[in-house]
């Protein structure tokens, strides 16, 4: 999925403003470069005028955010290196980690959005790249476990 699309989507789903997205951003890193209007220009759409794209970095370092902003941060372990790609199935982890969602409360996420996936499906999606059942996830996997994850949030399930 396009990064606009993962930020957009999660910024909806938790009803957040431009000026929270900078903020949950600078949990993983207050030095990194972003700015409320940084955040606008990722949320318009691609085809007007001041859209910019979501570089992986920006994308990154919100994800990270996102997890210490629902769960809180262990000051005492070392901080982790950001994903210098961020792929569909990082933005999985990083959302089910957020969320501290277990394999049950993902199925019924991808259940409720009219996308079941069976168990061996979904844990491949969590292997190590180089494990040989890993899977890449799909756009559309993707897209279905945040809708259905909004679902769950906003209380539409």
């Amino acid at each position: 999925m396009i990064n606009n699309d993962v930020l957009r989507a999660i910024r909806y789903m938790l009803d957040l403003s431009d000026g929270k997205v900078v903020e949950i951003t600078h949990l993983a890193d207050a030095n990194f470069p972003i700015a409320k209007e940084d955040v606008q220009a990722f949320l318009k759409k691609d085809e007007e005028p001041g859209y910019v794209e979501c570089s992986n970095a920006a994308l990154a370092h919100f994800l990270d955010g996102l997890v210490f902003y629902r769960r809180g941060k262990d000051e005492s372990l070392p901080s982790r290196p950001v994903e210098k790609r961020v792929t569909n199935n990082v933005v999985l982890k990083k959302l089910r980690v957020a969320f501290e969602l277990k394999d049950v409360d993902m199925h019924q996420i991808l259940e409720s959005a009219g996308f079941p996936v069976s168990k061996p499906e979904l844990s491949a999606l969590f292997r190590q790249a180089d494990h040989k059942n890993f899977k890449l996830c799909g756009d559309q996997l993707l897209r279905n476990f945040l809708k259905g994850l909004t679902m769950r949030v906003r209380g539409n399930a």
